[in-house]
């Protein structure tokens, strides 16, 4: 997981050897048989990093923003720091927004199904409701319908609904 995510996210071997507690030649040969096998992903990182330094700016899906001033920083540490966000932003701020969008989703058919259920918590790509027994079992298909339709992607979003007395027996 932390080689996958690092990667996708623009670690560098160093950074990388020093996640997971190898040294840099090995972090150095996960990061280029990652690329031979998923040439696909390097590609897309790269035109990520070009896009944001033609427009100044990265977006996500959605069509926020952030600007990258950093891309043109003369300090070498400052531009590889905007490199790295250029990478990450579209895809981990595309998730941010996947999520906020669900939650207002989610909200809004609670509201307008006269549901007691309500959104409670959000811990990175989870809602978390507090909702009375009865209403169980149509709360969890109404927050998987609201969370999978979110977003009309290639890869179709999943969401799975559990229940529980607290967030660890959900687990």
């Amino acid at each position: 997981k932390a080689v996958n995510f690092g990667i996708v996210y623009g670690i560098s071997d160093f950074g990388l050897a020093k996640n997971i507690g190898v040294p840099v030649y090995v972090a150095s040969g996960y990061i280029k048989r990652y690329f031979e096998r998923y040439p696909m992903v390097e590609q897309y990182l790269k035109e990520s990093v070009q896009t944001a330094k033609e427009k100044g700016y990265a977006q996500t899906l959605f069509g926020r923003r952030r600007p990258l001033p950093e891309l043109n920083a003369s300090n070498y540490n400052v531009r590889q720091f905007g490199e790295r966000v250029a990478m990450n932003m579209p895809i981990q701020g595309t998730a941010a927004d996947v999520i906020k969008i669900a939650m207002i989703r989610v909200d809004r058919a609670l509201k307008d199904g006269g549901f007691k259920a309500r959104i409670v918590l959000q811990i990175h790509d989870e809602l978390i409701v507090d909702t009375p027994k009865d209403e169980t079992e149509a709360v969890a298909k109404l927050m998987q319908t609201c969370m999978e339709g979110v977003a009309d992607l290639r890869v179709r979003l999943i969401a799975e609904a559990k229940c529980g007395e607290s967030w660890f027996d959900t687990k």
